[in-house]
């Protein structure tokens, strides 16, 4: 078509930034940590400070406790979160996990409950149950509702029928308007989280770290890169590089940085991430973030961690699966390097 795709592509080539393997250095990571915060928009931080947390609904299960909490992260925005309660304490404080759900009917999904609230039988789904495998290895988990979703989307689109409909595009249309990204509205909520994560008696604050699926794992990889706070990073079903994804078919518009490609591609920005220890974790037969661009993408970033002498801080595990949460070796590995954190 009167050489569309060739222009694209040599476009793409010549915008992309790839640093040498030798250039990958603290000077690097400093410059693409500031730029990518001037990319996907920043927000201010109330100047209190408050969070006004308010616990809003508790369930006693047999071995955990599940409470709904909402905070305040920005103006008037209140962010429902669940947080998972272990009953039995190996310490006497514990790790925490933030803990990022993907597309789909919100933070309900990953804390094991149907959309209306109701305890999920049967198969879980893409999220399996992710948040109580989690607490039930002897983690705090906090799961807060990603800004869209769930009881967080648009007027308009919670009159739909679909509990799995989302109001990203809307939102992430208007915020690109204004200069700022849904990406970066996710980020700093989640920064707001980790704020409370850090109020709780009992969390080890030196022992926090992440986990994201799909559209979570990007704001949990997005949220690493810059807060460093996060001492452990598991991204499951995300990794892989701009081209092979996002840029392949039409994916959310949550998806979308303006000029993201001018600093690098996904895998430098995970890069950055370095020295902290993360877990690449990916189905097989994933056709949203397909498995040859996630093997690249690993490829780069152990490249990058090599520089930093961090290779053994870097671990992964392509699953026999498809686009959803495994979990078979990425938790263990969660826990492991949160308690060695000192």
């Amino acid at each position: 078509m009167l050489n569309t795709d060739d222009f694209l592509e040599r476009l793409y080539h010549h915008t992309v930034s790839r640093p040498a393997s030798n250039m990958y250095d603290t000077k690097w990571q400093e410059h693409t940590k500031t730029k990518f915060e001037h990319l996907i928009g920043r927000f201010p931080y109330p100047e209190d400070h408050s969070l006004n947390p308010k616990i809003v609904e508790k369930t006693e299960k047999d071995e955990y406790w599940r409470l709904k909490v909402e905070i305040t992260t920005i103006d008037n925005l209140r962010c429902p979160t669940y947080v998972l309660i272990p009953k039995k304490k190996k310490t006497a404080t514990l790790p925490a996990v933030l803990a990022l759900h993907g597309h789909g009917y919100g933070n309900k999904e990953i804390v094991g409950l149907n959309h209306d609230g109701t305890e999920i039988e049967g198969a879980p789904g893409i999220h399996n149950n992710c948040a109580i495998d989690l607490v039930l290895k002897g983690m705090v988990v906090v799961a807060p509702e990603l800004f869209g979703f769930g009881d967080r989307k648009l007027a308009r689109d919670a009159k739909s029928d679909d509990p799995s409909q989302n109001s990203c595009f809307s939102i992430a249309s208007q915020l690109l308007l204004m200069g700022k990204t849904i990406a970066g509205l996710r980020v700093f909520e989640c920064r707001r989280v980790i704020d409370y994560i850090q109020t709780m008696d009992t969390v080890d604050h030196e022992k926090i770290g992440c986990i994201g699926f799909s559209g979570g794992g990007l704001v949990a990889a997005f949220t690493s890169i810059v807060d460093e706070r996060i001492k452990a990073t598991v991204l499951t079903g995300y990794t892989n590089t701009f081209k092979g994804s996002i840029m392949d078919r039409n994916h959310c518009l949550d998806n979308y940085i303006p000029g993201i490609l001018q600093l690098g591609e996904m895998p430098e920005l995970l890069g950055a991430i370095t020295p902290r220890p993360l877990f690449i974790e990916s189905g097989i037969h994933d056709t949203v973030f397909p498995i040859a661009h996630a093997k690249e993408a690993l490829e780069t970033i152990t490249d990058i961690y090599r520089s930093y002498n961090a290779e053994n801080q870097i671990a992964h595990h392509f699953f026999n699966g498809k686009h959803e949460i495994c979990g078979d070796k990425s938790y263990n590995w969660l826990y492991h390097n949160l308690m060695s954190c000192e």
